[in-house]
């Protein structure tokens, strides 16, 4: 009997030992990215992001707009995978991808912010966010953001300080080109 549990344990040794450094290098990996996005977002929050499509702000003179894009892929670390299966087999809210999904976004609007910036603009405008999975086991998320940037007048109130997307108010609308 204590040669058949050693010799299950020397069978399984090497999986449940990949499996441990699995989950924690993945959960590193994922606090440091979070982490750098939370820098990354503190340093571009001066360039106003709105969803609106048809909201144009106050142009600075002889500026024209210009699509802005980003857009990243992220992986999963096989044990969050492993975890996801187990959970969908419940019925279960599977936080292990929507913690995927909200890093790809969060890294899409950094990088489209990050272009705009390099292109002297600070204001975006007509936002759109995409998230399409790359194969069929849904352990990799492409995120695209893309919108209009140009370069504003407005020195906006709204302008947060977590980074977060604003909204103009209804009466900034343009409404001519509904």
């Amino acid at each position: 009997m204590n040669n058949s549990l050693t010799q299950m344990l020397m069978n399984y040794a090497p999986l449940i030992v990949l499996f441990v450094l699995g989950w924690f290098f993945g959960a590193r990996h994922e606090r440091q990215h979070l982490a750098r996005l939370r820098v990354a977002e503190q340093e571009l929050s001066h360039i106003i992001v709105s969803s609106e499509r048809f909201y144009v702000p106050k142009l600075a003179a002889d500026t024209k707009g210009q699509l802005v894009l980003g857009s990243v892929v992220i992986a999963q670390d096989y044990f969050k995978m492993v975890i996801a299966r187990i959970l969908s087999i419940f019925g279960k809210n599977l936080t292990t991808y929507e913690t995927l999904l909200d890093r790809a976004r969060r890294e899409a609007l950094v990088r489209m912010r990050t272009e705009a910036q390099a292109q002297g603009y600070n204001h975006i405008y007509g936002l759109r966010l995409e998230v399409s999975n790359i194969n069929q086991l849904g352990s990799m998320v492409e995120a695209i953001a893309y919108g209009t940037a140009v370069l504003s007048t407005e020195n906006s109130t709204k302008a947060s300080t977590d980074a977060s997307i604003t909204m103009p108010t209804k009466t900034s609308i343009n409404t001519s080109k509904i």
